[in-house]
């Protein structure tokens, strides 16, 4: 979603932006005041300074035409940013989790090194940009973890539902996030599972990542949306299919 007051579809009181939503609130404040979302995030790192050294975010017009995204951000530190939702949930995160960020960029650099190499894109760029755009953290407590590696949907929303209290998951992906602000029950995130007790803050994903996620439709996560306290939300077999693993 692009063009005039985009900002202004977001709902910060959605279950899933919790974790984000202070900062997120001052963002579009800057936003409201004139700020371009390169600008409003740039405020944002100067005032939390970044740990790491700070990233800059600056117009997507910055990026050379001839430079991979990523590859640039790796070499100059800089973020090439454009004035639409996509690009400012992304920064987002950076602000957020910004040693997940810069874990994840170093990453991709290589990857894309060893790609160019190879001369082919490779499963190994392919599963980082996955989990760039589309990933859901959770530390999930060990009764559960079964029923999500095994798509077993009744054991993981309904009989264990009392024990997702204390355990919601984080959203990491950008395109997740741009996703869910128009909300629909078929959204599926890829879900990393994260050691118990930790954050995506001081959490890396061993390499390679290939491979190492699980399907789980967002809202169907209880207390995320009203409809899923009846049952019958997860009897719709198209969203919630049993595992192929």
């Amino acid at each position: 979603m692009a063009g005039s007051a985009f900002w202004r579809a977001i709902d910060w009181r959605a279950p899933w932006l919790v974790p984000y939503a202070v900062r997120g609130m001052g963002l579009v404040g800057r936003l409201e005041a004139g700020a371009t979302v390169a600008e409003a995030l740039n405020a944002e790192v100067i005032a939390q300074a970044m740990p790491g050294g700070p990233v800059r975010f600056v117009p997507h017009g910055t990026l050379p035409a001839a430079e991979g995204y990523e590859a640039f951000i790796h070499r100059t530190a800089q973020v090439p940013t454009r004035d639409n939702l996509h690009d400012f949930f992304n920064g987002l995160v950076w602000c957020h989790w910004p040693g997940l960020k810069r874990w994840l960029n170093q990453a991709q650099a290589q990857a894309l090194q060893g790609a160019l190499a190879a001369g082919v894109r490779g499963a190994q760029r392919d599963a980082l940009t996955l989990f760039d755009e589309n990933a859901l953290l959770w530390a999930a407590p060990n009764a559960l973890q079964p029923a999500l590696q095994g798509g077993d949907w009744r054991a993981l929303f309904v009989t264990g539902r009392s024990a997702w209290v204390g355990h919601e998951p984080w959203l990491f992906g950008h395109a997740l996030m741009e996703k869910l602000v128009q909300p629909y029950k078929a959204i599926t995130a890829h879900c990393w599972l994260l050691p118990a007790g930790s954050t995506p803050r001081d959490w890396r994903p061993a390499t390679p990542v290939v491979r190492s996620w699980h399907p789980l439709p967002v809202l169907g996560i209880p207390g995320w949306w009203p409809a899923n306290e009846s049952e019958g939300f997860y009897a719709d077999a198209a969203v919630f299919r049993p595992s192929r693993r």
